[in-house]
């Protein structure tokens, strides 16, 4: 089992690589039963998003996630998240991922927990 329970944790973007949707506004719901993690969020240009993962024993996710936006396109991808545990106890959450749409492109993001 997983170092980090990232069940009913809520989380906040930090920051984004420029061709990223995610932004200070987005907000992210977790949900976690067993190993399997999962999400919504929104927030700035995106209206609805989903991603559904996998936690390992060291707290690292492997998701998928797909979101439309303000635009009304429905966008894809992938992402590996690693944690961070915080003096606090909260969890900051550095993210590589990859679009599995549009341009493909690759960024980087962080993640905050706010709750």
């Amino acid at each position: 089992m997983s170092l980090i329970n990232y069940n009913n944790r809520v989380f906040k973007a930090i920051s984004n690589s420029e061709n990223g949707q995610t932004s200070k506004e987005t907000i992210f719901y977790y949900k976690q039963e067993g190993n399997i993690l999962t999400a919504t969020y929104s927030g700035g240009v995106i209206l609805k998003g989903h991603l559904i993962g996998l936690v390992n024993e060291a707290g690292v996710i492997d998701m998928r996630y797909h979101q439309i936006d303000i635009n009304g396109d429905i966008k894809t991808g992938k992402c590996i998240s690693i944690p961070e545990v915080l003096e606090n106890g909260r969890v900051k959450l550095h993210e590589s991922w990859e679009w599995t749409s549009d341009d493909f492109s690759k960024g980087t993001s962080i993640i905050e927990e706010v709750i």
